[in-house]
């Protein structure tokens, strides 16, 4: 899978692995925190919200911490307890940091789509021959005894033999092994997995934690471009970059430009908008037109409904 590129990746942003840095959502890391630190770690967690507000981010934090930490009480030593932990975060020179940057660190298991049958793409789904490889990953990992981490990104493309296999290991769980399941969909789900696991949601990022993400990403914007990009993509950090990798304000700009003539239409005009998009290897600026389009109108019948 090696000449595949990474299904949980957004083209032309850090991979969640990465990202060292979590804006906007101190409230689901502080809910996680709360229970580590009070004894009431679950071994299933559901990290929830709208796509590209850092789920994946969160589930490799968490992930490091989990790895780099010891459990509540395990440390106390000869003056006690150390006070608990008030970040997620680890030191940059942790060696469970190089470890995951790699994709070699031996207590966490990353279960994400796979090849094909062929093997020159990747599958539409996460399929049960990957959830079985999780049988090999905790018999060979059995020994040490430390804690493990397996996160699914995402549980909404699990089918539906795969999504049993998970339910069953929510249900038995392997001790010492937390699974963070990041789901854009929860209502995709099975119920059952639902039930077994504990939910951190997150929001959508403010206009000034939205500007902060996209310069940490390296986005080069004015303020009012950031803005502009965080209401269109409604506070998806993954969705202003992908907005802004494909030029996605001009294009919204164009696609003003055309509605605004309705209902008289400017047919040449949109025919160029329509032929801008329609070429060969055009295909991601074609559905990011689709999704602009559907945007544009639902927020024309908003204005309409409220009136002048």
């Amino acid at each position: 899978m090696s000449d595949l590129p990474e299904p949980d990746r957004v083209e032309g942003a850090p991979h969640p692995r990465e990202t060292r840095e979590l804006l906007g959502q101190g409230a689901a890391q502080g809910a996680f925190l709360d229970a580590f630190s009070a004894g009431r770690l679950h071994h299933g967690w559901l990290l929830t919200g709208p796509r590209g507000v850092g789920k994946a981010t969160l589930a490799w934090r968490i992930a490091r911490f989990l790895l780099a930490t010891p459990d509540p009480g395990e440390d106390d030593g000869l003056f006690g307890a150390p006070p608990p932990p008030e970040t997620l975060s680890i030191p940059e020179d942790h060696p469970v940091m190089a470890r995951t940057l790699a994709l070699s660190e031996p207590g966490l298991f990353l279960l994400r789509r796979g090849p094909n049958d062929k093997g020159d793409r990747l599958a539409a789904e996460i399929r049960v021959d990957e959830v079985r490889k999780l049988k090999s990953y905790f018999g060979l990992s059995a020994a040490d005894g430390g804690r493990r981490v397996v996160i699914v990104d995402a549980a909404d493309e699990l089918n539906t033999a795969a999504a049993n296999a998970i339910l069953k290991l929510l249900e038995e769980p392997p001790a010492r092994t937390t699974l963070l399941l990041v789901c854009h969909q929860p209502a995709r789900l099975l119920p059952t997995i639902r039930s077994r696991c504990r939910e951190l949601r997150l929001s959508p990022l403010g206009p000034e934690d939205m500007a902060l993400a996209l310069d940490r990403a390296g986005v080069a914007l004015s303020g009012a471009e950031a803005q502009s990009l965080g209401v269109l993509s409604a506070g998806s950090v993954g969705g202003a970059l992908s907005l802004a990798n494909l030029d996605g304000l001009a294009l919204y700009g164009q696609l003003m430009a055309v509605l605004g003539d309705l209902p008289d239409l400017d047919r040449p005009r949109a025919l160029a908008l329509a032929e801008s998009v329609a070429a060969r290897g055009q295909e991601a600026r074609l559905d990011l037109l689709i999704s602009l389009t559907d945007l544009a109108l639902a927020r024309l019948a908003r204005a309409g409904v409220a009136g002048p």
